[in-house]
């Protein structure tokens, strides 16, 4: 069908070229200056700079790595462990996180908030550039979520290859190692006790003893992240003690999800493991126990009294109770009643006398009444505990509590602040003032006016800023009370006691370096120095490379500028010889 703009049939489509279009010889006198225009190819960005060196050139261990965590002891111990690892490897850790290459965010998945901090970090960090790095029990108990896709995950039994996902996560990949660490089928404690760490305070050893609950509380996502008990043998732990002693600690704190739970996995328990460290224990250095529930502690009272008179065990014991209604309880799996917790504080408190009890509270956790509540108020008005955590309930997912009928949200608001106000309405040590104490000073204050110093039941002492005082056992007579605190004045014929012979390390020095460790970071640093050597050589031959391309480019620019205007001229003669 012709079109309708046609008037003809054309028979060839050289017919297009009509009598009336202009010769080859019109067109080249018409334009004097015919230079054919050459197709500009895409250049990749890499080959736009021969002096910028090729991709996978980037070096790792020269990165400034930013640690962050949130959470509990145990993440704390993490950190530590990781950051004394990447430090050994040549990164440097910084506090300054605008300047870091690389953010290690180790992350706490107990609460809501503290997801929301590691979220907003998260993406803080991409609106930076900033490689990353996640670690802790958010992405280990939800490895799956949205705003984990595509980044570099390490879990919290594999923190001894650390090293490996951050050298990858630098070079771009993306790395994810959430596995568990097992032994003949038979599940690990965690990564090893002995690896090199950089304490956030050279004066304090956090040691978890284990990994891991033998619960199964509706409201926990941790148990989610950190799995059944396991728990580390009693020598590595002794020994671990032992070589922080030797770099100058003083105070060492026994963490994990259950401390008391310690040992039913492996045949011991934990009076066991306290009396073998406790013989390692030089004197005026403390030992501080972490959090134990009441179920796995019911069994060894005597035994834990004992231990908790010693002079180098401060007499201090965090035991949650989470709930004085013995239905919450219930709806919790808690796996004791109220009467339980009460038969633990009082022998407690009848056997070392003056023992401190700290102890968690939730407020408004799902089916909770105000009778529920109001049994609570009157457990904190009866103990008067010095230390109190009061948490509103968030529904953390994934858990049986979140599926439950959800008390309204002003309510658990209002109820914690209530029981916060009973908790604010008695000062614990007041009747303490003229008392004169030995206490162990470890830390500066927040304000840093002061010295943070600790007295036998672990309660908190304020002492003057004197540098001869930071790591020693002090007498000071209290003269002043606050809430959370007292403050004491230094005895002036008082003698200071050094817990240690050994000088402690600087802040941010790396502890632990074993020989075996060393064997491996020799081998890494020659395997990083040939790695260099190579990027090197490969950068000198790409730019070579880039210079041979370049000069083949401009040969071929003009050999087709050469052979158009050739084509031209033959076009030209030929018109006029015809």
């Amino acid at each position: 069908m012709l079109s309708a703009s046609c008037g003809t049939l054309l028979d060839d489509i050289e017919d297009i070229v009509s009598q009336e279009d202009s010769k080859p010889q019109d067109r080249h006198f018409a334009r004097k200056h015919v230079v054919p225009k050459v197709r500009r190819r895409h250049t990749p960005k890499y080959l736009q700079d021969e002096n910028s060196p090729p991709s996978d050139s980037t070096i790792p261990g020269i990165q400034k790595i930013w640690i962050r965590t949130w959470g509990c002891s145990h993440n704390n111990s993490d950190g530590e462990y990781m950051a004394g690892q990447l430090a050994a490897f040549g990164y440097k850790i910084t506090e300054n996180a605008s300047e870091a290459d690389l953010w290690l965010l180790n992350s706490c998945t107990v609460k809501n908030p503290a997801e929301d901090h590691f979220r907003n970090s998260i993406k803080k960090a991409q609106e930076e550039n900033k490689k990353i790095v996640l670690a802790g029990c958010v992405p280990q108990a939800q490895p799956r979520q949205d705003y984990l896709k595509g980044l570099s995950v390490i879990g919290v039994q594999q923190i001894d290859r650390v090293v490996e996902v951050v050298e990858e996560t630098i070079k771009g990949h993306s790395v994810r190692l959430l596995g568990q660490k097992k032994d003949n089928g038979k599940r690990l404690g965690g990564a090893r006790l002995d690896l090199p760490k950089i304490r956030k305070n050279p004066l304090i050893e956090i040691i978890s003893i284990n990994t891991g609950c033998l619960n199964a509380c509706t409201y926990c996502k941790t148990k989610h992240a950190r799995g059944n008990l396991a728990s580390y043998p009693i020598d590595e732990l002794v020994d671990r003690a032992k070589q922080s002693f030797q770099e100058g600690v003083c105070e060492i704190w026994l963490t994990s999800e259950d401390t008391g739970a310690y040992g039913r996995d492996i045949g011991t328990d934990l009076p066991t493991l306290l009396w073998k460290l406790v013989d390692v224990i030089p004197e005026g250095a403390m030992l501080r126990l972490g959090m134990t529930n009441p179920p796995y502690i019911l069994e060894h009272l005597e035994e834990m009294a004992k231990i908790l008179n010693h002079p180098r065990v401060y007499a201090f014991l965090h035991i949650p109770v989470q709930s004085a209604s013995d239905t919450v309880l219930m709806e919790m799996k808690r796996e004791y009643c109220v009467a339980d917790f009460k038969r633990v504080a009082d022998f407690l408190k009848e056997k070392v006398p003056g023992i401190t009890i700290a102890t968690d509270i939730i407020c408004g956790f799902p089916g909770e009444t105000d009778q529920d509540f109001q049994e609570t108020v009157k457990l904190v008005e009866e103990y008067k505990f010095p230390s109190l955590f009061i948490n509103q309930f968030y529904p953390r997912p994934g858990t049986p509590a979140a599926k439950m009928d959800q008390v309204p949200a002003q309510v658990k608001k209002q109820r914690t602040k209530d029981l916060s106000q009973v908790f604010h309405s008695y000062n614990p040590y007041d009747h303490k003032i003229g008392e004169r104490q030995q206490v162990l000073v470890t830390e500066e204050s927040f304000d840093s006016k002061f010295y943070v110093a600790h007295n036998q039941f672990y309660e908190q002492v304020l002492v003057p800023k004197n540098p001869i005082f930071m790591g020693k056992m002090v007498e000071v007579d209290i003269y002043e009370s606050g809430k959370h605190f007292m403050k004491g004045r230094p005895v002036s014929d008082a003698k200071v006691c050094t817990p240690s012979i050994s000088k402690p390390l600087a802040k941010g020095e790396v502890s632990g370096l074993t020989e075996e460790f060393r064997n491996r970071l020799g081998n890494h640093l020659s395997s990083v120095s040939h790695s260099s050597a190579a990027t090197q050589r490969d950068s000198a031959s790409s730019r070579m490379v880039l210079q041979l391309q370049r000069l083949h480019q401009d040969c071929a620019l003009k050999m087709s500028v050469g052979l158009a205007l050739f084509a031209l001229l033959f076009a030209f003669f030929v018109k006029i010889y015809n």
